[in-house]
């Protein structure tokens, strides 16, 4: 399932832990695909914490607590990590990771606290989702089988990947835009891990994100950026990226573009993949300015100036994605609108 749709399934799953209506979720897929992360998008949306346990890191008595004499008995001291209400909040995620990676024994004492939502004594308050992740077998990393009866305790997603997900999430936080140029110039290498190969570095959302970073460190310093960029995606991604970047100099003018200043568009595919990508970081950027429907307009009279109206259609989507619905109330809309509307019907076809 896409990321959009399955950051929608944890939310729903969140909000009927309260209401007693909530399944565990178990999403599966390779590393650097973003399962974390859509948990704590949606965390973060509903203002509430995540409490991260990485089983592949615990023992049996690190859930299950140490025991002690009480007055001629035995109890358990619950562990301080486990979800409490007076010290966690009514409501949050417990998100057990890297579950497949933990030793049979590990699951073995998560099965009740999974199911039962309870360890003995100790209960998982009842506002608290449980979200788990983990990889699978066939992506080389330290797996092992779900047992049965683990599983059963489970409804169970695949992590898909979608690059317009991946853009969307991109502008939402701030990647660079030559980044997300690159990606929508060449979509394969948003996600290329070969686990036959078993590389260290290799292009995921995650590393994409470390490309992002290291293009703000290292632009300046030509000499170390590309080799930053392999340690980040690979070496034929890395490679792939900065000569990109570097032949981003014959761009247009972006400024004058969103003035309404009469600006051909390229004809190198590559210059259109950049152009299209730089000029909806302007529209989001304008949102909140008293200046954004001028902008907004100005970057859709361009969208009708690409060599293919293909482009033109995917940086308007892109931008729909970013700003909503106050996009179809421009008059520039509606105008750049009838001039694709064959291409439109022809996809919905």
């Amino acid at each position: 399932m896409r990321p959009a749709h399955l950051i929608i399934v944890l939310e729903k799953e969140f909000l009927g832990a309260a209401f007693g209506h909530h399944t565990p979720v178990m999403l599966w897929g390779p590393p650097g695909v973003g399962k974390s992360q859509m948990v704590a998008q949606v965390a973060e949306k509903n203002g509430v914490e995540v409490i991260d346990i990485r089983l592949s890191q615990m023992e049996p008595s690190d859930l299950r607590g140490i025991p002690f004499r009480d007055a001629g008995t035995v109890e358990w001291a619950i562990p301080a990590m486990l979800p409490d209400e007076d010290r966690h909040g009514k409501n949050g995620i417990l998100f057990l990771d890297e579950i497949t990676s933990a030793a049979p024994s590990v699951s073995a004492a998560a099965y009740q606290l999974i199911l039962d939502r309870r360890l003995g004594q100790y209960r998982v308050p009842e506002g608290w989702a449980i979200f788990a992740a983990g990889n699978r077998q066939g992506d080389r990393g330290v797996t092992y089988s779900m047992p049965a009866p683990l599983a059963n305790r489970f409804s169970h997603f695949e992590v898909d990947i979608n690059l317009d997900d991946w853009v969307a999430w991109a502008y939402a936080n701030h990647i660079d835009d030559k980044i997300i140029a690159f990606l929508r110039f060449r979509p394969d290498l948003l996600f290329d891990f070969d686990p036959a190969h078993n590389p260290v570095a290799f292009p995921s959302p995650r590393s994409w994100e470390f490309a992002h970073r290291a293009l703000q460190k290292f632009s300046d310093r030509p000499d170390l950026l590309t080799g930053a960029l392999q340690a980040c995606v690979g070496p034929a991604a890395g490679v792939e990226l900065n000569a990109f970047i570097a032949n981003l100099d014959q761009m247009p003018d972006l400024e004058a573009i969103v003035r309404g200043d009469d600006i051909a568009a390229p004809q190198e595919i590559d210059l259109q993949y950049a152009v299209a990508s730089a000029l909806v970081g302007h529209a989001i950027r304008a949102k909140q300015t008293e200046d954004a429907g001028h902008v907004h307009g100005n970057i859709l009279n361009y969208a009708g100036r690409f060599p293919q109206r293909e482009m033109g259609v995917m940086m308007v989507s892109d931008m729909h994605r970013a700003i909503g619905e106050d996009l179809f109330g421009l008059p520039e809309f509606t105008t750049w609108a009838d001039k694709i509307a064959d291409i439109m019907i022809y996809d919905h076809a």
